[in-house]
């Protein structure tokens, strides 16, 4: 049984084909990466799980309800952590909560110890480093009752030993605490790191070249990027981007 899935969905704008009769599902707690080339429709995308968007053709199913064009049905994270400066960190992380009318500053409180993050609990944004406030849109995001998690290039502006470390403890967080993710990224190593499958995607219009099954077992280590097994999967997600496999 899928628990997101895409029906033949086909999205333009004006005479531009962005998508064309796309197809794909996920299955509950499974964590699935979009890849493709900048402008390939990787965002609109996100925009038509969310309903922000309604798609020319097709249909989206989430936990077998329809919601083509239905908002407030995923926990969406984009790229910088945005969280709102008048607020402590505790009360930025159950945002989500407040708006739904459950919140649980206990599991609140748990998750920011489990991310390091407990004894910043009535820091305010300007007093936190990057990589304190991207945890914290990440324990926001995974409080949030949205069963569907969106990840919009969530480490793009880290450098390359702190975004190392927020996949561990990403991938060590839904350890513990399961969701099913959708991943946008143009990092193949980042997308390889993290996920159980990986979607790559062709533009103009964009269609699914690849449903890649990545080999690793989980949990992961930082070892595994420098490993040939991890090296040759690296290749073959190139080389499906650059059209050299079918």
């Amino acid at each position: 049984m899928s628990f997101l899935e895409l029906k033949n969905i086909s999205m333009s704008y004006g005479e531009k084909e962005i998508l064309q009769d796309l197809s794909f599902s996920l299955k509950k707690n499974e964590f699935v990466s979009i890849v493709g080339p900048s402008g390939s429709g990787k965002s609109t995308i996100f925009s038509l799980i969310g309903g922000s968007t309604v798609p020319v053709r097709g249909k989206i199913l989430l936990e077998e309800e329809e919601v083509t064009g239905k908002r407030g049905r995923i926990s969406y994270m984009p790229q910088s952590a945005s969280l709102l400066p008048w607020r402590n960190l505790l009360d930025n992380v159950t945002l989500g909560q407040e708006l739904s009318g459950t919140v649980d500053k206990g599991r609140a409180l748990e998750m920011l110890e489990q991310a390091g993050l407990g004894e910043y609990q009535k820091a305010f944004p300007h007093e936190l480093s990057g990589g304190m406030k991207q945890r914290a849109a990440f324990v926001r995001a995974l409080l949030s009752p949205q069963s569907l998690l969106c990840l919009d290039e969530p480490f793009s502006a880290l450098d390359e030993l702190r975004r190392t470390e927020m996949h561990e403890w990403l991938l060590g967080l839904l350890e513990s605490h399961p969701r099913t993710v959708l991943f946008v990224t143009h990092n193949i190593d980042e997308a390889l790191f993290l996920s159980d499958r990986i979607l790559v995607l062709k533009e103009k219009p964009a269609t699914i070249v690849a449903d890649y099954k990545v080999p690793f077992q989980k949990p992961r280590s930082e070892s595994l990027i420098l490993s040939d097994q991890f090296l040759q999967s690296k290749r073959e997600i190139f080389d499906f981007l650059k059209g050299k496999r079918e």
